[in-house]
């Protein structure tokens, strides 16, 4: 090994122990995270256990879950069984939670239950960064991600797809009733009749799934949007934007400022589409951004005449493509094919090459 930088020996005692705080630079972000966190008021935020229990066994204090609720996000660590494991082997959030290593119940019951405290850290951080000056522009780039939920896209029901899994079902139970009415007419033998228990076991397990279809057809049938989730209630079926491609989830809605790439507004929703998401996310980046007037930038799939009125009456200047694809278009009453315009019988018409689309009396 001459010539070579030289590993320490493993087995090697020191006299004093090292320190965990020389380990972690001054410029090193989990600082800034262990200072924020202190500095927040965790019981008007209303954290639940900033308080603790007179009795049974002592629980670990808000303020170092949410530390490494902040680290996991900060470092997209999303999973409580990683960041359990990360408490145990990083030094990092070793010295972040103060070698506190919260298994990974804990970890997902704090996230679970502190939803609405959560939001009031994200807002306070929002009023730090304006207060340091990193979101002094009025310029806002709104955008939207699919999230997966935990719901299994066999646990989504829309119509369409209740009626396909019916008609799968039925087509089943057809070709199993042809194979007993065949089994009748054979000569009986062992094997015949372990044929004929078995096709009718799973006669009895499909008239049990068509059972749960109707009771799947009602709750779908009582929602608002035609489609239920029996995993997750809120995540809906949603499109993205790979060819045929689709996830069962949520639609993320995000506004950044321009500058600084800061996240001012966020808001969850369950709506598949982005088009009617405009004014909501543009009003919510001005108010956090406390500007008379606001810029904002966002793609195709934002673009919609109401959403860009309202901005506009709202003081927010919107700037967006247009689609290359008209509602007219898609609701059949214009084709892509060339137009032309023909005058018979005092009678206006626009027409597509045959087919009337709009006709005008003179």
């Amino acid at each position: 090994m001459r010539r070579f930088v030289e590993e320490a020996d493993l087995g090697q005692w020191t006299l004093l122990p090292e320190c965990l705080d020389d380990f972690i630079d001054e410029s090193n972000p989990v600082r800034v995270i262990d200072a924020f966190v202190d500095a927040l008021d965790l019981a008007e935020m209303s954290f639940e256990g900033v308080e603790p229990a007179a009795t049974g066994r002592p629980s670990y204090h808000p303020s170092v879950l949410l530390k490494l609720y902040i680290y996991g996000y900060l470092n997209r660590v999303q999973s409580s069984r990683r960041l359990e494991r990360e408490a145990g082997r990083n030094v990092e959030v070793m010295w972040l939670l103060g070698r506190l290593a919260p298994d990974h119940k804990t970890i997902a019951d704090f996230r679970k239950d502190n939803g609405l405290a959560l939001r009031k850290v994200c807002a306070r951080f929002v009023e730090l960064c304006r207060e340091m000056g990193l979101l002094t522009t009025g310029s806002v780039a709104i955008d939207g991600s699919k999230f997966k939920a935990v719901n299994n896209r066999d646990k989504n029901f829309t119509r369409a797809k209740l009626e396909r899994r019916r008609a799968q079902l039925e087509e089943s139970v057809a070709r199993y009733l042809s194979q007993l009415d065949t089994a009748d007419r054979q000569e009986p033998t062992e094997a015949l009749a372990a044929k004929v228990t078995r096709l009718s076991e799973k006669l009895t397990k499909l008239k049990e799934e068509m059972g749960k279809l109707a009771v799947y057809e009602k709750q779908m049938l009582a929602s608002p949007d035609q489609q239920i989730s029996l995993i997750d209630p809120d995540s809906r079926s949603m499109a993205t934007s790979g060819h045929g491609s689709g996830v069962v989830g949520y639609n993320v809605q995000v506004a950044v400022d321009t500058e600084h790439h800061l996240i001012v507004a966020h808001e969850v929703t369950n709506s598949g589409s982005d088009r009617a998401q405009l004014t909501n996310m543009a009003k919510q980046a001005k108010a956090v951004l406390q500007t008379e007037t606001l810029e904002a930038v966002a793609d195709r799939g934002y673009f919609s005449s109401p959403e860009s009125l309202a901005c506009h009456e709202a003081g927010i200047a919107v700037t967006l493509p247009k689609p290359q694809t008209s509602g007219a278009k898609s609701d059949g009453a214009l084709q892509q094919a060339g137009l032309c315009l023909f005058a018979r019988g005092g009678r206006l018409s626009l027409s597509s090459w045959g087919t009337v689309a709009l006709s005008l009396h003179a």
